[in-house]
């Protein structure tokens, strides 16, 4: 797990009821923030991509796009997606004799999330400098790809066969695995139906009004119709509900 979001991922649901209850209390109209006046240009439609980095993940969790429209002067919805690696907690990465694998893992789960969302917004920027404040809620399908982690075992001294990880095997001993072998094989693989929805707030800055540049920062929920096998070592727990805090950063443009 990544150390930047450990301690916030053990208090995961406290992050959340927070965020919770910061949401419902941005319903409440917030005309007396901000600036009102009619030299706010930061109104527009909105296209932004990014990188995400989450508490189920390394240093690097996914990629990001999102489409925003202003409906008022403080509520704007959004149509995104989100494409994530998601890991188990107990999974590491073994380095030795020349070998590199994750030890314990079964498969890969990669969350795709297509999502709607609205944006309130607390604080506008000036046209051209300063920083707009959005509190957001959004949510959607989420679509679980499952693709089993292949490594390549050595059978004999000439021998090697590529194989699916599963760490209850003793042919599967540290010993003989020679190393994973990517991304590139997807035999076997496997998709999940799920629901997510996440909370948070956006931050959006930048010196030009047809620039967007920012960061978003909050918490998710994501439940799908079965355990995911991600590690496979038996009496591990696998899971079929995820919290997460995540952070967004994003860039784009604005029409």
């Amino acid at each position: 797990m990544n150390p930047i979001f450990y301690n916030l991922h053990k208090s995961g649901r406290g992050v959340l009821g927070g965020l919770l209850l910061w949401a419902v209390c941005a319903l409440v109209p917030f005309h007396a923030f901000g600036q009102d006046d009619d030299e706010d240009d930061d109104q527009g439609t909105e296209f932004v991509y990014g990188i995400n980095l989450n508490s189920n993940a390394g240093l690097i969790g996914g990629v990001i796009f999102r489409h925003s429209q202003p409906l008022s002067e403080r509520m704007y919805q959004h149509f995104g997606v989100e494409i994530v690696n998601v890991k188990h907690p107990k999974e590491f990465r073994f380095h030795g004799g020349g070998n590199s694998f994750i030890y314990g893992k079964r498969n890969y789960l990669f969350a795709v999330r297509p999502q709607y969302g609205r944006e309130i917004v607390l604080f506008r920027k000036a046209p051209e400098e300063g920083v707009r404040i959005n509190v957001l809620a959004a949510g959607g399908p989420s679509i679980g790809i499952i693709k089993p982690y292949f490594v390549e075992l050595a059978v004999s001294n000439t021998q090697t066969i590529i194989v699916q990880y599963d760490p209850n095997d003793m042919l599967h001993s540290q010993d003989r695995i020679l190393g994973s072998t990517g991304l590139l094989r997807f035999n076997g693989t496997q998709l999940a139906a799920g629901l997510h929805a996440k909370l948070g707030a956006t931050f959006v800055f930048g010196n030009f009004r047809s620039s967007v540049t920012g960061f978003e920062v909050g918490g998710l929920v994501e439940a799908y119709n079965r355990r995911i096998p991600i590690i496979g070592f038996e009496g591990v727990r696998n899971r079929q509900l995820f919290t997460s805090v995540y952070l967004n950063l994003f860039f784009g443009g604005r029409k």
